[in-house]
């Protein structure tokens, strides 16, 4: 009786085994520059703690929101060096209206609210400079460089719009707390209570809700019209990299 065909073959060396081009692949690149935009992301409110930057620094949405994009940034980089799958657009599409509004807000509103900005003092300009201009340029840089585009649905609008209801619920909940008169009751002066009345603070925030919801269709929208950068250089990887080893035909 002969042995099969298959151990007649010689065994290939662990170096000859060519990697499946199915499996995962680590993007050093990517997982770099993600982790770079996480770092960016954390520096900014640990440097406005140290420096007391517009005290109560951690009830700032700014503070917040930026913690929030360098919690998934960081996640982000580990999966991308693990070579696992992207995140879902459901949380990446979330943490770029985060950054946007963050950016936008700080530069289109509050820096133009007559007296309401805190002095230049209690505004350092690194940590000024990191939490409103760096971070949302960052993660704006990800979305357009290393990210699909057509992924992110006018649906997961409403899951995105949760982080700033919730941030408006945790503010008045905790200006009802404090007793009347305490400094920075209210963290921005178009949710101050004590100066608008719970209804016009409501009809306020209610306003801005809908900016902000209208800013995520503008994302949705932009997402399905901007090229595939992404694509293009994962193809040309693909293209000056050596063709796979074939069988003999």
């Amino acid at each position: 009786m002969t042995a099969p065909r298959t151990a007649l073959l010689p065994r290939p060396r662990a170096a000859e085994v060519l990697p499946d081009p199915t499996g995962p692949r680590r993007r050093p690149w990517a997982t770099a520059l993600r982790a770079a935009a996480c770092g960016v992301a954390a520096a900014g409110p640990v440097i406005a703690q140290v420096t007391g930057y517009a005290p109560p620094t951690p009830i700032r949405f700014t503070v917040l929101a930026n913690l929030l994009i360098a919690g998934a940034f960081g996640w982000s980089a580990v999966r991308t060096w693990r070579g696992g799958r992207p995140l879902s657009p459901r949380l990446s599409g979330g943490v770029l209206l985060l950054a946007a509004i963050t950016g936008l807000m700080y530069h289109l509103v509050l820096v133009n609210y007559g007296g309401n900005p805190p002095p230049q003092t209690d505004r350092p300009i690194t940590a000024t400079l990191l939490l409103h201009t760096v971070t949302p340029l960052t993660v704006a840089a990800d979305w357009l460089l290393l990210t699909a585009p057509r992924t992110l649905r006018l649906a997961h609008i409403p899951l995105w719009l949760t982080a700033p209801a919730a941030y408006l619920a945790l503010t008045l909940t905790r200006g009802a707390l404090l007793s009347p008169g305490t400094p920075a009751r209210y963290p921005y002066p178009f949710l101050d209570v004590d100066t608008y009345g719970y209804a016009g603070t409501l009809t306020q925030s209610l306003a801005l809700g809908l900016l902000f919801a209208a800013l995520g269709v503008l994302i949705t929208a932009v997402d399905h019209l901007r090229p595939n950068v992404a694509g293009w250089f994962q193809d040309r990887r693909n293209r000056i990299s050596p063709p796979a080893a074939g069988g003999l035909k």
